[in-house]
């Protein structure tokens, strides 16, 4: 992909058609620029490869992300004090990353993971960022996907269930939403990771959902994405959080769900990523944020078969984006009842574009993934990289527990397939499946 030389993007100036002046570019026109020259730059060397070349320019570096992400498990040097809150999200984002490579730690690694964690866990419920630290929403989604992709019974049985469900009681704030710690903030974020973590450990019930799908409908914007709090931009991250708790709670309806669709796809643009808002830079951890909410919508199309508009029926929106529950299933079955559903409509964003930009331009050869060309890998990027690029090669494939996505719909060669994962809570598929059926025993 290049940029042609008469393009608006190829000059540093403009012209304004009020004035006689030369007028200069912002500074996100500026920046926007540079990221495209050096994404095109990169694109330009693809193009212009033998053919026989170009599977080993797309290669998944898999030994390489191995090793990296192994390595920060095991220890960080000093410039990750910064992040000493956020431990289990190192712990989840590494851990996660592994297995999504198919790979997994040794059992003296995983002990130590689940001993660490139990002693994050607090006396009243909930984990914090580090022994002895408050517990806190975001932490204890981390925590919990952690254990559950860890996924032995030592691991699930760590979790006190019981007191986790106090915890998110008095997380539970009186509009409906949920606090991110005692004195915290209320968003869409608390929403999900409360919601998420109540579903994986089934303890979600009605007094835990009152009023969420309210608090969410009211966090969607003009532009159709979802912000943060009401009144605020619609964001990636955000949007992906509202519309899985929307799914988890059975009232996706609610949702402006054509508005939140053309708000979404227009966030993959020219250099083939996806962008968090509007006028932002692309970032390659909106390849899930941004994939994955594509996903769940393409998930809730297919499940509304030909009653969707948007699959070529002609029925009313109403409750068609909600998931059918058999008789004596319960809110925590939602999400396995969602990855029951057969993916009938296509992908709604192009998949095969998003891996050339994961692959190309986020990931780093010496192992890891990164936002953009010119910036520095990290744990959280090779995370959601990884997880997006997982997104967008199954995307096509209607029943990932028992089919595997066709060559044509993977980049590269066929073994930069990774596992799939479930996209609601963001864990490998059969980890999801694995915790399911420990905790639907209780």
């Amino acid at each position: 992909m290049e940029s042609s030389s008469s393009s608006p993007t190829s000059s540093t100036h403009c012209f304004s058609p009020h004035s006689q002046g030369e007028v200069k570019l912002t500074i996100t026109q500026l920046e926007q620029e540079s990221v495209e020259r050096n994404v095109f730059e990169i694109y330009r060397h693809l193009a212009e490869a033998p053919p026989q070349a170009k599977p080993f320019m797309v290669q998944l570096w898999h030994d390489e992300h191995v090793e990296f992400l192994t390595k920060g498990l095991r220890k960080l040097g000093p410039n990750f004090d910064v992040l000493d809150a956020n431990r289990p999200w190192l712990c989840y984002w590494i851990l996660h990353s592994i297995a999504l490579l198919g790979e997994h730690v040794d059992s003296e690694l995983e002990n130590n993971v689940v001993d660490f964690l139990s002693r994050c866990q607090d006396k009243d419920g909930g984990y914090g960022g580090g022994p002895g630290q408050m517990p806190h929403l975001a932490t204890t989604y981390a925590a919990v996907n952690t254990l559950v992709t860890l996924g032995s019974e030592r691991a699930f049985s760590s979790i006190d269930r019981g007191k986790m469900y106090e915890f998110l009681l008095r997380m539970k704030e009186r509009r409906g939403a949920f606090r991110m710690h005692d004195g915290g903030e209320i968003d869409v974020r608390a929403c999900y990771t409360a919601v998420s973590v109540a579903s994986m450990l089934n303890i979600l019930d009605s007094v835990l959902i009152k009023d969420v799908g309210n608090f969410i409908w009211s966090c969607q914007t003009y532009e159709g994405g979802i912000a943060g709090e009401p009144g605020s931009e619609a964001h990636g991250g955000y949007t992906f959080c509202g519309l899985a708790v929307m799914i988890l709670i059975n009232e996706a309806d609610k949702l402006d769900m054509p508005s939140l669709i053309d708000w979404a796809v227009f966030r993959q643009g020219v250099e083939c990523g996806f962008q968090g808002r509007t006028n932002k830079l692309v970032d390659g951890c909106y390849s899930f944020w941004q994939g994955g909410a594509l996903a769940l919508i393409q998930k809730l199309l297919s499940a509304a078969g030909k009653e969707s508009p948007l699959c070529g029926g002609q029925a009313s929106e109403e409750s068609m984006y909600n998931i059918t529950l058999s008789r004596g299933e319960k809110l925590s079955d939602v999400g396995f009842a969602f990855m029951n559903e057969k993916t009938e409509c296509g992908p709604l964003f192009h998949t095969i574009a998003l891996q050339q930009y994961l692959l190309l331009c986020s990931q780093v050869h010496e192992g890891g993934f990164r936002d953009k060309p010119g910036k520095s890998r990290d744990h959280y990027h090779s995370c959601y990289c990884l997880s997006g690029l997982s997104v967008s090669q199954y995307s096509h494939c209607k029943d990932p527990r028992h089919n595997s996505p066709s060559p044509n719909d993977v980049l590269g060669q066929y073994s930069n397939l990774l596992e799939p994962i479930h996209p609601l809570y963001n864990v490998v598929l059969d980890k999801y499946d694995k915790a399911r059926e420990f905790f639907s025993a209780f």
